[in-house]
């Protein structure tokens, strides 16, 4: 980790896939980007050629992470936030990216917006190939999340699910991608907001240890698919004692897998 400026504000430059990316992020105050965003990148199959949109970017792990393992992939990053798309778009300067920065583009719109003003920022339906989406997850009543950047990233907004995956509707490309990453508690508003939308989906669970609850699910669907939901073996990110990931984790987390085996 390299203490960096990214439009005067302290920041540091971080490695991810063992160096084969790089973001700037802010040093303190706003969400960092983990393994919540490795693992949904992840989601995506390795082969996947096209453009892939990343919901709520901030400062552009998940979709970096897709074009780093799929050399045929360009990332939308999409953000509301200017200082978390400045961030994004000083990450893209980086020498270390190379040629991964010509296969992204930073977009600042608000997901929840209506399409003309979508359209007006840059981002027009019929767009994605792919779209993978790590919204907040905090309750807004939850006030141990401070800062202003750091509640942007972390708190979620009323029917955030709904009005997300109904913009994912309009962006989606005919039989298009979806993947997202949320809390379990989360289930019994997304599966509503998916139905009519996104079908034939996947859930795994994730675990921190193999007889710990789950603490993240990830679900995958496609655009107008009607096939059930099906549950797949879970993940289980660590092993009984300590915090070394398992290998498949590990794997997952540094581009050299998928998470749904294709």
């Amino acid at each position: 980790m390299e203490q960096v400026s990214a439009d005067r504000q302290e920041s540091t430059k971080d490695a991810f896939h063992r160096g084969n990316f790089w973001l700037v992020q802010p040093a303190r105050g706003a969400h960092r980007a983990g393994l919540d965003a490795m693992l949904l990148a992840a989601a995506v199959p390795t082969d996947f050629a096209g453009t892939v949109a990343d919901f709520g970017a901030g400062a552009g792990a998940a979709g970096l992470a897709v074009v780093a393992r799929c050399p045929q992939a360009h990332a939308l990053l999409i953000e509301r936030s200017p200082e978390m798309a400045g961030f994004a778009r000083a990450g893209l300067s980086l020498e270390e990216n190379g040629g991964l920065a010509r296969r992204a583009t930073v977009i600042e719109a608000d997901l929840a917006a209506p399409a003309a003003e979508r359209s007006a920022a840059g981002l027009t339906d019929n767009c994605a190939d792919f779209i993978i989406m790590n919204p907040p997850f905090n309750d807004e009543r939850d006030h141990a999340t401070t800062g202003a950047l750091k509640r942007q990233a972390h708190v979620m907004e009323g029917e955030l699910w709904e009005r997300w995956l109904r913009t994912a509707a309009s962006l989606a490309k005919p039989k298009a991608g979806l993947a997202l990453i949320a809390r379990p508690a989360s289930l019994p508003e997304i599966m509503p907001a998916l139905k009519g939308r996104f079908g034939a989906a996947q859930l795994i669970s994730l675990h921190p240890r193999e007889d710990r609850a789950a603490i993240r699910v990830i679900i995958r669907a496609w655009y107008g698919a009607r096939g059930k939901l099906s549950v797949v073996p879970p993940l289980v990110i660590h092993g009984p004692s300590g915090n070394r990931f398992t290998a498949r984790a590990d794997d997952l987390c540094n581009g050299a897998a998928s998470l749904f085996g294709d």
